[in-house]
Formats: structure tokens, C-alpha cells, sequence
């Protein structure tokens, strides 16, 4: 496709990039992350608030759904540039890596043409990434009308960058996640995260090893994208297969059918902030077992609605296993309080706090916005 006509596929109302409503339209908004899902079979929160921001009659943007770097930056800037007279307000997400550079060069081109735009900060890497480059971290996070975390983890390491960050959770939509109260665990394990040495999915199967001997009947099962970087080939290796399923990654709507096979769920993980597949287990009141990383402390309390062991330990987590499924009333009590704390993700308590910021934002108003 020539240049010229990509400029005219973009410039269509018709096309992909834009959702309208058709009635009661309450402002218009640009969400500038990655839309991946159809793609790579991943939906991202920006996904789900889009979703979400188009059923309650907002007018959509959004850019980028490709997947090659470059090409994903020049979609952002067209689709940034292009719709300027359509929109009020941009939500724009910030990585740690090369992703932060496009969130930075966005932002620019935002500020050039006067539009204000709210920054939400994602992942575990990020306060690193800022120690190593704080200034360009602190231009960044100064630069928007409002910066917004989906956690307490990032909330405390990145104030030191912007003093007024707000946290608004990732949302889920309760109603998708069947829950069931585990009172009598069986030894069902599942892992639900990308194939990638970050995600320490290695640990998964030599947990299930040191499990077998007292629980004979142990099965895992092991879902998620392979990323590319050999964990997945290194774990069909380790796993045994009489107890190790592993696949590939499942729709979004298949996750609480994959999720309620099992009682108990790994998070395996060496960095961490809030992670969705977790907050999802939780839904369906899985007993959580979860590595000390990064943001599980600030969601997770230990000993309450999840077992929390350090990371890269075997024998931890197999312990912590064992304990569910041999301790009287514990399955239930940390099903319980898992399932309680989640309630606080709903979408319906969710967006109503999106849709009040953006609008203040829109009016230059959001520093009136307080929550937690």
C-alpha cells in the first residue's frame, strides 16, 4: 500500500480504528496502546476499556493493532494526527523498554496539537527502567494532565516522578468467571501466563516433581502464548507428560472454563505488578500460590487469600501446595477472601472512575478527581 493511501485508509470514518456509537454520545477518547488481541490472541486492559468506554456511548479511537515496531509507531502518529478534530482527550499506556519511547514521542505529538492526555503505567519493569533513565521518566509523567496505576507497587516506586499518580485498578467483568468455593482441594494445579523466562515458567513443573511422591494423582496444567525465547520447548522438556498439560494460549472467554479445572493456581513469576491472569484466578476462587515479586505483596496478603513464597524456590511452593491440600478449612478460607478482594476489580466500579477522569481531563478539570 503507498503512503497516499494509507493516509486515505486512515482518513476514512469506516475504518478499523474507529468504533462509533450512534447514540448519546458522552465525549470522544483515543487510547493509544497495544491491541493485540486479534493478532496474537492476548487482550490487553486497553481492550477492555475500550470495550467498555464504546458501551457506555464514548466515541473510540484506537491505534496501534500491529505488530511490527515501526509500523506501530507511524499508526499511532497518523491516528493521533489524523482524528485531532474528533477527540477531547487521549489515554495513552506506558511500558518500560522500547514501548516507553512511543509513549514518549505520542505525547509530544499531543502536545503539539494541545490535546490533553492521561498516562497509565504498566508493568513490573517499569521503577527500574525509571532508575536508569529518571529524567526523561520524570519529563514524561510531568507532561500529562493526570498518570494513573493499576497498582499500590507502582503507585509507591514511581511517585517519586510525579507526586499525584492515581490508582485504578485493571477491571474484570465478574460475571464471566464462574466461582466456586474451594473446600476440599484436589491436587489440579494450573499456570496461566506467556511462555517467557520473565514469567519463570520452569518453576511450574519442578514444583509438580516434588509433588508426586504425596500426591500421586498431581496434575498441571500449563497455559499460555509462547513469546519465542525457548521457555516453552525448555518446559515440555522438564515437564513429565503423565502430569504436565501444555498448550497454548485460550480466547478470553474460555479463560474461567481452563481456570476451574483446577483448584490451585501458580504464579511462578520474576517480575510482577498486578497481573489479570491472577486477579482472573482469583474471580473463580482458585487458591492462589504466588512468588514475592514486584506488585503481588501490594495485591496479595500472605497467610489471607493467597500463600506467597519467595522466588525461584521449588520447595517453597511445593510446601505451600501441600498445606492447601492437607490443612483443614484453609482451601476455604483463602478461597473465600480471594474471591472478596477481587469483587473490587468489577468493571462496574471500575470505569465509572475512567470515565470521571477523562472527562475532567478533557475539561482541563482532573486534578478535582480524588480516590485512593
Amino acid at each position: 500500500m503507498s503512503t497516499k493511501a494509507y493516509f486515505r485508509k486512515l482518513g476514512n470514518p469506516k475504518n478499523k480504528f474507529i468504533e462509533p456509537t450512534n447514540v448519546g454520545k458522552k465525549s470522544a477518547v483515543v487510547l493509544v496502546g497495544n491491541f493485540f488481541s486479534s493478532s496474537l490472541g492476548n487482550r490487553g486492559v486497553c481492550e477492555d476499556l475500550a470495550a467498555h468506554l464504546l458501551a457506555s456511548s464514548w466515541l473510540v479511537f484506537k491505534t496501534s493493532q500491529r505488530l511490527a515496531r515501526v509500523s506501530r509507531l507511524i499508526d499511532m502518529f497518523i491516528t493521533v494526527w489524523l482524528r485531532r478534530h474528533q477527540y477531547a482527550v487521549a489515554q495513552v499506556d506506558v511500558y518500560s523498554g522500547p514501548a516507553f519511547l512511543w509513549a514518549l514521542a505520542v505525547a509530544r505529538l499531543l502536545r503539539l496539537i494541545g490535546k490533553p492526555y492521561v498516562l497509565t503505567l504498566h508493568g513490573g519493569s517499569l521503577p527500574s527502567f525509571a532508575q536508569r533513565w529518571p529524567r526523561s521518566v520524570h519529563y514524561l509523567l510531568r507532561s500529562a494532565t493526570a498518570v494513573t496505576t493499576p497498582s499500590r507497587y507502582l503507585l509507591n516506586k514511581m511517585r517519586p516522578y510525579r507526586a499525584d499518580l492515581r490508582v485504578l485498578p485493571n477491571g474484570l467483568d465478574l460475571v464471566r468467571y464462574a466461582y466456586r468455593l474451594r473446600v476440599r482441594p484436589q491436587p489440579r494445579l494450573v499456570w496461566m501466563r506467556a511462555f517467557h523466562d520473565t514469567y519463570n515458567p520452569l518453576l511450574a513443573p519442578r514444583v509438580v516433581s516434588l509433588l508426586i511422591a504425596d500426591f500421586p494423582d498431581v496434575h498441571l496444567t500449563m497455559i499460555g502464548q509462547d513469546k519465542g525465547d525457548g521457555s516453552f520447548r525448555r518446559a515440555q522438556q522438564l515437564a513429565d507428560a503423565r502430569h504436565t498439560m501444555l498448550r497454548g494460549a485460550v480466547p478470553k472467554t474460555e479463560v474461567s472454563e481452563w481456570l476451574n479445572i483446577a483448584d490451585i493456581f501458580l504464579n511462578t513469576t520474576n517480575v510482577d505488578n498486578t497481573p489479570v491472569s491472577v486477579l482472573e484466578a482469583m474471580a473463580c476462587g482458585l487458591c492462589i500460590v504466588s512468588t514475592k515479586v514486584g506488585g503481588i505483596p501490594y495485591l496479595l496478603r500472605d497467610e489471607c487469600d493467597a500463600l506467597l513464597v519467595p522466588p525461584d524456590d521449588p520447595e517453597a511452593m511445593a510446601t505451600a501446595v501441600r498445606r492447601i491440600l492437607t490443612e483443614p478449612g484453609l482451601a476455604e478460607y483463602l478461597s473465600k477472601n480471594a474471591r472478596r478482594k477481587v469483587e473490587e476489580f468489577d468493571w462496574a466500579i471500575i470505569l465509572p472512575k475512567w470515565e470521571a477522569l477523562l472527562t475532567h481531563a478533557a475539561d482541563g478539570n482532573a486534578t478535582r478527581i480524588q480516590w485512593g
